[in-house]
């Protein structure tokens, strides 16, 4: 079987997109990809950050987390993203990364590469659609192929979103619950099986 390579960039403020990102990056290592777990740039400043207990405490747990590159992009077959919407569309600190990907943009890198992407929210219809879809037009200009979970595992019909997996933190204070991470890890599995099967029919085209 071919080997997938995953890139899970995140950015997390509180902790949920990370919660999620670290299920998604093992259900992928256990559907047999190697894994590399990313978070992108913090871009508020550090007395935003301290004002916040639930930010500053996060901060400090992943300290130690790699920040994304360039070269994680190029590297991936799959690319999983993960970050909290805000009004409705991606949190600035993952989009300012995508921003910086017209190099590899330009020069064809990230085409054919598949691309899922999940998210969180601090309220009920608090924008997870939108963010979802914000995030895919970047792969439509990448030439990615994406991968959205729909309804194709049980799961979903509990989680309830097609786009892909999302959360509602009511303000910070609910972490992702078992039917959230189990819904990730089936987006990320479901990922990982299709890009699978595209790198063999690639190869052998």
């Amino acid at each position: 079987m071919p080997e997938v390579k995953t890139a899970v960039i995140y950015y997390s403020a509180t902790g949920s997109v990370y919660a999620m990102a670290q299920a998604a990056a093992k259900a992928a290592e256990a559907a047999g990809a190697e894994v590399r777990l990313r978070k992108v740039r913090e871009l508020a400043p550090e007395e935003a950050i301290a004002s916040n207990e639930g930010w500053a405490a996060h901060a400090r747990q992943t300290q130690d987390v790699p920040e994304a590159a360039l070269d994680d992009l190029e590297w991936a077959d799959l690319l999983v993203f993960g970050a909290p919407t805000r009004f409705g569309m991606p949190a600035a600190q993952l989009k300012q990364f995508l921003d910086t990907t017209g190099p590899l943009w330009a020069a064809g890198k990230l085409v054919n590469k598949t691309a899922t992407s999940f998210t969180s929210a601090a309220t009920h219809h608090g924008g997870q659609e939108t963010t979802i879809t914000a995030l895919n037009n970047t792969f439509y200009h990448w030439g990615c192929v994406i991968v959205p979970p729909g309804y194709a595992d049980p799961i979903q019909f509990q989680a309830g979103n097609p786009y892909g997996s999302s959360h509602v933190s009511n303000n910070g204070q609910v972490p992702p619950g078992q039917v959230e991470l189990d819904a990730v890890s089936f987006q990320a599995r479901r990922a990982v099986e299709l890009t699978r099967a595209l790198k063999a029919g690639l190869a052998s085209a």
